[in-house]
């Protein structure tokens, strides 16, 4: 099974690469008989207007079939669901006065002052 699926996928991806490879192939037969350009030599087509022509015939092919029509219609519609406010609640609001209360600010921050340089304690075992 997974080995069709590979072969689809390489098919896949090789197909718009078919038409060079069949120029690449057949060169000196496309060159000298298929190719339009071929009474001047001036402008050294050498077979790559039908390698163009085979290509945009290609990426013609892989356009899906809905892509060529020009009046194509479409219609767009929103939808909208509303729901209809029937009851109407209105919050009572109470004025009243607070009276202000009394505190008293205690500050409760200590602050040690030294004036001792701090000295980190000594190890007990010396590394050497």
């Amino acid at each position: 099974m997974n080995k069709i699926i590979i072969v689809l996928v390489l098919a896949l991806f090789l197909k718009p690469i078919l038409p060079v490879i069949d120029y690449v192939v057949n060169y000196d037969y496309i060159s000298k008989v298929l190719c339009e350009n071929k009474s001047k030599p001036q402008l050294k087509c050498n077979g790559k207007c039908h390698l163009m022509k085979e290509l945009a015939k290609a990426s013609n092919d892989d356009k899906p079939l809905n892509s060529d029509k020009k009046n194509t219609f479409s219609q767009e519609t929103e939808l909208l669901f509303c729901n209809e406010i029937t009851d109407i609640f209105v919050a009572q609001i109470y004025f009243y006065s607070k009276k202000p209360t009394q505190c008293t600010y205690s500050n409760l921050y200590s602050h040690l002052m030294s004036n001792s340089v701090f000295h980190p304690p000594t190890s007990f075992f010396s590394i050497s």
